[in-house]
């Protein structure tokens, strides 16, 4: 079979089973922050479980507003990180609140990372990370701090699955823009 006949690695769902620890121990790559979370077939991405400053709930919420805000003025503000989606959640345990954050992005860790510190180092926006116990004051000039404060309450999966696998978001709205202008123009057609 030619590699035109072949179907797109897409056009598969495809599941990938993570070992506990988060990585593949044959497979580890490095990057400048140490090990990089390994690309599945939902791209790359983290979840952190963190303890949130007692009495900062209402900041979270706020923060959510605020960034809500920022995209509806600026559409493409989160764009540096490259985001498939987020996802914020707000829980307790034994009567404390716990922050959970899970992203799934296109690039690796080490640059979603220094993409986010320079972003919210920059936009007069910080992180809602800020309100974590134990989440580094200097994370704006200290990324390595930053990294060590994902990885310690980093929760990896044990599976990760994708409809359309390892496909960038940029991909999915450039295929997205090609149906709507192929709908025109068969529109156009009638």
């Amino acid at each position: 079979m030619s590699d035109r006949s072949k179907p797109p690695e897409w056009s598969k769902p495809a599941a990938m089973a993570i070992p506990e620890g988060g990585f593949f121990p044959d497979a580890v790559e490095y990057g400048r922050y140490g090990p990089i979370f390994p690309k599945t077939p939902a791209c790359y991405g983290f979840t952190i479980v963190a303890k949130i400053i007692p009495g900062r709930e209402e900041v979270f919420r706020e923060h959510g507003r605020t960034l809500e805000k920022a995209i509806e003025e600026q559409p493409h503000f989160l764009a540096p990180l490259q985001l498939h989606y987020l996802r914020w959640v707000l829980f307790e345990i034994e009567g404390a609140t716990y922050f959970m954050y899970q992203g799934i992005f296109d690039t690796d860790f080490d640059k979603y990372t220094e993409d986010a510190v320079e972003l919210f180092s920059q936009s007069g926006i910080s992180t809602v990370f800020e309100n974590l116990e134990g989440f580094p004051a200097d994370w704006k000039t200290n990324p390595a701090a930053f990294v060590e404060f994902v990885r310690a309450h980093h929760r990896p999966s044990f599976l990760e699955y994708g409809e359309y696998p390892y496909v960038s978001a940029d991909e999915v709205k450039k295929s997205l823009r090609v149906k709507a202008l192929f709908s025109d123009i068969l529109d156009q057609m009638q």
